[in-house]
C-alpha cells in the first residue's frame, strides 16, 4: 500500500514538474513574442527614427527655437499651450521620427544665433528661406555676420500690408508708403521690404517711410490699432488671421496684393546634415500620408501648401 502511494506521488510529481516546465516555456515564448511585437510596433509608430542623430534619439526631444507670438503660425492659446501651423506640423513629424518637438520662445531676430550656439536644434518660426540666411549674410549691409543655416522648406507665403479698417490712408501698394509710418516685426522680410522701399522713396524725394520695428508682431498690431502708425506689414497668413480675429474682424483690413512669395523653412545648422535630412524625410512622409494637408486645411491656409519637402529653395 505504501509503495503504491509512493509510486503515485512520484508520477504526480513528474507530471506536475512537466506541466510547470511546459507553462514556463510557453510563458517565455509569449514574453519573447511580446518583446518582438513591441519592437515592430515601435518601428511602425516611428518609421524614420533611425534617420535621427543618436544624441537626439537618446534624448527623445528636438528643441525648437520659435517666436511664439505669430498667430496662426505659432502662438499660445487661452490655456498657455503652444498651438498653430508650425506646432501641428512638428507634432506630425515627431510621430514619424519617434521624438517630441519642444518649442522654446525667443525673439525672432535671435533665433539663428540660438541655433548657432546650440541652444536649439532647429528654428521653426515662419522663417523665410533666403540666400542671405543660408549664407549668414546681413540682408541690409551685405556683410557676413556668421555661419549660415540650411532650410527644409514646408510652406509658401507672401508679405501683406494691412491698415486700420476703413482708413487705408490711400495705401494700396508699397510705393504708397512714402511719407508714412509702418509698423513691422524686427528681423523679418517685412522690415527688409520697408527699408528697401524707403530707399526708393528718398531717391525719388517722395518722403521718408518711418519704420517702427517691434520684438513681435502682436506689439506692432497693438501700435497700429491705437493709431500710432498708418500701416503694418507681416506675412500673408498672419495678416489675414489678424484681420479675421482682431476686434472680431473690425480692427484691420488687408490692402493690395501680397508680394515676395517665398518658402518658409525649418532652419538647421549647416553642420547638422543628418538632422536636416531626417526632418526632410519626415516632412515628405506627412505630405504623402495626408497629415500635412489636414493641418493646412485646419488653419485655412491651403494656398501656401507645398507638395514636397525641398532644402534651401529660397532665393
Amino acid at each position: 500500500m505504501n509503495r503504491q502511494l509512493t509510486a503515485r506521488r512520484a508520477i504526480a510529481a513528474v507530471a506536475t514538474t512537466g506541466i510547470v516546465s511546459l507553462l514556463a516555456a510557453c510563458g517565455n515564448q509569449t514574453e519573447g513574442a511580446e518583446e518582438t511585437g513591441g519592437d515592430k510596433a515601435t518601428a511602425v509608430a516611428a518609421p524614420l527614427a533611425d534617420k535621427l542623430p543618436q544624441s537626439i534619439r537618446d534624448k527623445g526631444v528636438i528643441k525648437v527655437g520659435s517666436d511664439i507670438a505669430y498667430p496662426p503660425v505659432e502662438f499660445k492659446d487661452g490655456s498657455g499651450k503652444v498651438v498653430g501651423i508650425d506646432p501641428d506640423i512638428a507634432d506630425a513629424m515627431g510621430k514619424q521620427l519617434g521624438v517630441k518637438f519642444e518649442f522654446e520662445n525667443g525673439t525672432f531676430d535671435t533665433l539663428i544665433t540660438g541655433l548657432r550656439s546650440k541652444r536649439y536644434d532647429l528654428a521653426m518660426s515662419a522663417m523665410t528661406d533666403t540666400k542671405d540666411r543660408q549664407e549668414g549674410v546681413d540682408s541690409e549691409t551685405g556683410k557676413k555676420v556668421g555661419e549660415g543655416v540650411d532650410f527644409v522648406d514646408y510652406f509658401t507665403a507672401g508679405v501683406s500690408i494691412y491698415t486700420k479698417k476703413g482708413d487705408d490712408k490711400g495705401i494700396k501698394t508699397w510705393a504708397d508708403l512714402c511719407g508714412k509710418k509702418i509698423v513691422v516685426q524686427r528681423g523679418t522680410v517685412s522690415e527688409d521690404l520697408a527699408k528697401a522701399e524707403n530707399a526708393k522713396c528718398l531717391k525719388a524725394k517722395k518722403g521718408k517711410i518711418t519704420i517702427e520695428a517691434f520684438d513681435n508682431d502682436q506689439q506692432a498690431q497693438t501700435r497700429l490699432r491705437a493709431g500710432g502708425a498708418d500701416a503694418g506689414s507681416s506675412d500673408f497668413p498672419v495678416a489675414a488671421y489678424a484681420v479675421k480675429t482682431s476686434g472680431g474682424g473690425k480692427d484691420f483690413q488687408i490692402v493690395g496684393e501680397q508680394v515676395e512669395a517665398a518658402p518658409y523653412g525649418i532652419a538647421v545648422a549647416k553642420t547638422n546634415t543628418q538632422l536636416r535630412d531626417a526632418i526632410q524625410a519626415a516632412l515628405d512622409a506627412i505630405i504623402k500620408n495626408g497629415e500635412y494637408e489636414k493641418i493646412i486645411a485646419k488653419w485655412g491656409v491651403q494656398a501656401g501648401a507645398v507638395t514636397e519637402a525641398k532644402t534651401n529653395g529660397g532665393s
